[in-house]
């Protein structure tokens, strides 16, 4: 065989042989997507293994455990305390279920919208008795792909915005006779879906919002995930997230971010977040504070992980939050 001819026959078989690692990791990297993806918005959550969950959600220097078991009373309490349990359809005929905690002569009604894969109990069962103490009646939202409403996937605040619309109109159409003022309250991902929803035509009043752990967008979260808490490439991965994004929800991860409609809004806004917040970073809220057009209160939490704000700093939280309704009732 002649040199000139093996050599293109090694150089053929290199190249096939580069070929196909790429192609293999192509593979690897989409199944890894779609997992990561169905993890973000399918709501049965896929199986992962331990040590992925927790680099999901980042280091923690707390112990969840001893707050758990310190919330189950209060999660029983609030569950008790249910005064009418609602059913609505959003615009989309998703079917929504929602729980109003009446209080005696409320001053304000909430509409709280809680966060990604938990429920309206685990996440504002620590801070119910401090509402209804300070005159607050509640209507709790059951996210859509959660729990007890409907709907296959859930929408990181795309789609939740307008179910928090619904909402509203169901409180002033069914326990608000009196046009009492209403704050958009919501955690984490209902945080999201609160400040996207200020956007929105809402009713006059609607008084605020109360943002606590927010993030900026879909795509901007699933990047921080992806990056700094799983170590991986997002960059390789935002096309087929995007497609499958689509697919699933209608809309595209960056179609809407919190930071175009608060350069835009006229609602009142108290932001909170907790500076040792690994899962969604302190900095998505500075961002957010930043872009608000509107009046804005700003409550930091030293040393609080995602959404323990309130039990880090009850009397901060509690006073921000005492001013904020003061102001703007």
């Amino acid at each position: 065989m002649k040199k000139t001819t093996k050599k293109i026959m090694i150089g053929s078989a290199i190249t096939a042989g580069v070929a196909a690692v790429a192609a293999g990791a192509s593979v690897i990297s989409h199944t890894i997507t779609k997992k990561l993806m169905q993890v973000a918005l399918d709501r049965k959550q896929p199986k992962m293994p331990q040590k992925a969950q927790n680099s999901m959600m980042g280091a923690s220097n707390i112990d969840l455990s001893a707050v758990i078991d310190g919330n189950r009373a209060a999660v029983e309490r609030l569950e008790q305390g249910v005064t009418q349990t609602a059913e609505i359809v959003s615009f989309d005929g998703t079917p929504l279920t929602g729980h109003f905690v009446a209080c005696e002569q409320p001053r304000r009604i909430l509409v709280a919208m809680h966060g990604w894969r938990s429920s309206w109990s685990n996440d504002f069962a620590a801070i119910a008795d401090f509402w209804k103490q300070s005159g607050c009646s509640v209507l709790y939202a059951e996210q859509r792909g959660q729990n007890n409403s409907g709907g296959d996937y859930m929408g990181f605040g795309l789609l939740e915005r307008y179910d928090c619309l619904e909402w509203v109109k169901w409180v002033n159409e069914t326990v608000n006779p009196e046009r009492l003022p209403i704050y958009l309250c919501g955690i984490s991902m209902g945080a999201t879906s609160v400040l996207m929803a200020s956007g929105l035509a809402l009713p006059d009043n609607v008084h605020g919002v109360m943002a606590d752990c927010g993030f900026t967008s879909p795509e901007a979260i699933w990047r921080q995930v992806v990056e700094k808490n799983f170590r991986l490439s997002y960059k390789v991965r935002a096309a087929t997230a995007e497609k499958i994004c689509r697919q699933k929800i209608h809309m595209g991860a960056n179609d809407v971010s919190t930071i175009d409609v608060l350069r835009e809004g006229h609602l009142p806004v108290l932001f909170v977040h907790g500076s040792d917040d690994h899962f969604v970073p302190v900095e998505m809220t500075f961002e957010n504070y930043k872009a608000c057009a509107a009046p804005k209160r700003l409550l930091i939490v030293p040393g609080a992980e995602h959404g323990l704000s309130y039990f880090i700093d009850k009397e901060s939280y509690e006073a921000a939050s005492t001013a904020f309704w003061k102001d703007f009732d």
